[in-house]
This record gives C-alpha cells, sequence and structure tokens, in this order.
C-alpha cells in the first residue's frame, strides 16, 4: 500500500480546500519511461480507491496502485529543493530529479 510520511500529510493539508482531493498516480513519459503524478482535483473517477491519510482523501487509479504499491510519498525542504518526492522500492531506475522511473 502506498503511504505518507507526516510532513507529506502536513503538507497536503495546507494545499487543499474544502471539497478538494488528492490524486497519485503514473503517467507515460519521462526520461526513465514513467512520471509520478500528485495533484488536486474535484471529481475522481469512480474505479478509483479510495485512501486516506489524518483526514486527507488520497485517489489512485487501479493501473497506478499496484507500480506504487510499496511507495512512500515525503515532503522536503532543503536549501537547494522544495516538494514532494516519491521513494518508489519497486523502481528499477530513476533519473535525476526522481520525478521519472522504470
Amino acid at each position: 500500500m502506498i503511504s505518507f510520511t507526516d510532513a507529506a500529510i502536513n503538507q497536503l493539508k495546507k494545499a487543499i480546500e474544502p471539497g478538494e482531493l488528492v490524486r497519485v498516480g503514473v503517467q507515460g513519459g519521462g526520461c526513465s519511461g514513467m512520471t509520478y503524478a500528485l495533484t488536486i482535483v474535484t471529481d475522481v473517477d469512480e474505479e478509483d480507491m479510495l485512501f486516506e491519510f489524518d483526514h486527507v482523501k488520497v485517489y489512485i487509479d487501479a493501473h497506478s496502485s499496484s507500480i506504487l504499491e510499496q511507495t512512500t510519498i515525503d515532503f522536503i525542504k532543503t536549501l537547494q529543493q522544495e516538494g514532494f518526492v516519491f521513494n518508489n522500492s519497486q523502481a528499477n531506475t530513476t533519473c535525476g530529479c526522481g520525478m521519472s522511473f522504470s
């Protein structure tokens, strides 16, 4: 199952407004073959899987859920970068930016 660190959940709580939901998925593309997607939406597909983390509703499509099964999403803030980081133990390779994988 996908998981989020406390830092990631706290950041999502700051980012979403009432009625908004979080959608996590993967898309084809990027320099390593697939790209992570983390978006705020108001509508979901009825086939999406729902997870709830400390009152934050997260939706994942069935295809992405198997790929992200052992993924932890973190939020980091350093002098050089700030943002969400996907730590996917199933990824064979990742690119330098950390958003593309195979």
